[in-house]
């Protein structure tokens, strides 16, 4: 019969969300942070910020125009009514733009990243949403570091597996985790492609350290 972890079952809605909360079994934390919360907010300004300059330019020369040669005072009710919905529904643009930036502390306060001995963990969203990308599951492990990024002294993992694609956003040290994960992967790989028992015996695997306590005892036993 199947072991089952009774964390899972527990009524305590303060902690169900938490990355701790989702660990297995003998799994472990290799690595946890969150984004760096200035270049986190920063990011959150830059983005849509040429668009929602050009939508509020664009739409504030009509509304300045029709005030001006009192185009909207004149104009009957039923118009008006008309105009301001037009101008709230096509600004949306800019209401997007504005809320990611209120949003941002928030959002930042909920988002936790973690590299454990058997997946990546990505905790995010004003509503707390949980991934989990097992490494046996990872195709590619991209790294970008743009301009601001570099200022910031920050940098973006973007992870590429079989039937997701995450981002660890913001990240201090980025090209040290980059290639911290990409070890945890060839490593796990290297075990599940070839096994302990295809090698020699005092072999305890492809030089990985990524096992349990459980394991280590076992293996100094």
């Amino acid at each position: 019969m199947a072991k089952y972890n009774e964390k899972y079952f527990e009524s305590d809605e303060m902690h169900i969300n938490g990355i701790d909360d989702m660990l297995e079994d003998g799994e472990e934390i290799v690595w946890r942070d969150k984004p760096k919360k200035s270049a986190f907010i920063c990011s959150k300004i830059l983005t849509m910020l040429p668009i929602a300059l050009i939508w509020i330019l664009f739409d504030g020369i009509f509304i300045f125009m029709m005030i001006k040669y009192d185009i909207f005072s004149s104009s009957p009710t039923p118009l008006k009514i008309f105009i301001v919905i037009f101008f709230v529904i096509h600004l949306t643009p800019f209401w997007i733009w504005l809320s990611n930036i209120i949003t941002a502390n928030a959002q930042h306060k909920n988002i936790e990243y973690a590299l454990t001995t058997r997946r990546v963990i990505i905790r995010s969203g004003i509503i707390v949403d949980i991934k989990n990308i097992y490494y046996v599951d990872i195709q590619t492990v991209n790294l970008k570091v743009g301009l601001v990024d570099r200022i910031l002294k920050v940098g973006d993992i973007y992870i590429v597996s079989n039937n997701m694609t995450a981002v660890l956003s913001d990240i201090k040290n980025p090209y040290v985790i980059a290639n911290k994960l990409q070890k945890i992967i060839n490593d796990i790989k290297s075990d599940i492609y070839f096994p302990n028992d295809l090698r020699p015996k005092e072999n305890k695997g492809y030089n990985t350290k990524y096992r349990s306590s459980r394991q280590k005892s076992d293996d100094r036993t």
